[in-house]
């Protein structure tokens, strides 16, 4: 018996760190050559910073980015390192395992005989990305990033802009502010930085994938299904099983619709829209590599956001539809 669960969370691991794997190396590699040909994010300054503009834009930015969570994080983690504004950045971070055409393709092909899911899950997705790019908006940057994230934001601020998160780090004394020194005044960096601090980076999310798909596969193979299936036409306890049975498979967003095609008809509306809007943000893996972006209170902020937000919209959809 103990074997033959083991047997089966190997089987599971693998099968959940190849099909992100692919994705990370994409968002990996993109976030080096945004590294390599925006190193001081001039560019990405001038993205809006309004709170509905900015998560937009990032958004449209993951519509064009065919990537589910494993690989968009890396490059929304390159968008502030490069001084992309936080509304934009955490748009693109939220939205774009949503948005982007390969998910919405295969929503299409997974339900063509519900339509409203085709427009459905991309309005949830994004208003879930507002939502949350408008309440992180509100907290200091400080009080959300990891310190490593906010040292590599902190070099492609404006010297003279007097923000709290250049105080905070020194960058605004008594005499005025202080050149940054050891910093390229223009032109990109050499490919040999930039292709080192890729792989630096692409072995520190790995890790972190590696961690939360094992644990997602241990979770898969121990605790029952039957029991979170078993509410499913409940109004309420269908939409918060479906919310864990989410977080706790871990599939990327790229096929997550086929596999909701098997339980479909067993759960109510609601709960089908909130697994195929929660999962593509919030999942094991993705928690794992979120810690690189966010600090931990920041990421169980983030967490309960989502899951507030889910439960609202399953509601709302079950109100309507049943």
């Amino acid at each position: 018996m103990v074997s033959d669960h083991l047997s089966t969370s190997w089987s599971v691991f693998q099968a959940l760190f190849l099909e992100a794997m692919p994705f990370l190396l994409i968002g990996t590699t993109m976030a080096t050559m945004a590294r390599h040909w925006l190193p001081q994010g001039p560019s990405l300054r001038r993205l809006p910073d309004h709170p509905l503009l900015g998560p937009l834009t990032g958004a449209a930015l993951g519509f064009a980015l065919p990537a589910c969570e494993c690989g968009n994080v890396p490059v929304a983690r390159q968008l502030l390192a490069a001084g992309s504004p936080l509304p934009t950045a955490m748009g693109f971070l939220f939205a774009a395992p949503v948005l982007n055409p390969i998910v919405l393709a295969a929503t299409w092909a997974a339900f063509p005989e519900q339509p409203w899911l085709l427009w459905a899950r991309p309005m949830a997705g994004l208003t879930m990305a507002l939502v949350l790019a408008t309440l992180l908006r509100l907290q200091s940057e400080a009080s959300l990033l990891v310190p490593s994230l906010l040292r590599e934001r902190r070099f492609h601020q404006p010297v003279g802009a007097a923000s709290l998160l250049e105080r905070s780090a020194g960058l605004i004394g008594p005499h005025g502010p202080t050149p940054l020194t050891g910093l390229p005044e223009s032109g990109p960096r050499s490919w040999r930085l930039s292709l080192s601090h890729g792989v630096d980076e692409l072995i520190k999310l790995a890790s972190l994938l590696i961690l939360g798909s094992g644990v997602a596969a241990i979770l898969q193979t121990m605790l029952p299904r039957d029991w979170l299936l078993a509410v499913g036409q409940a109004p309420t306890l269908s939409v918060l099983a479906l919310m864990l049975l989410a977080v706790m498979i871990s599939v990327c967003s790229s096929v997550d619709a086929f596999l909701a095609l098997g339980f479909a008809a067993q759960i109510t509306p609601g709960a089908l829209l909130a697994f195929l809007i929660l999962g593509p943000v919030i999942d094991l893996k993705a928690l794992g590599l979120y810690s690189t972006i966010f600090c931990p209170l920041a990421m169980v902020f983030v967490a309960l956001a989502c899951a507030v937000i889910t439960l609202l919209v399953g509601q709302w959809t079950n109100f309507l539809m049943l």
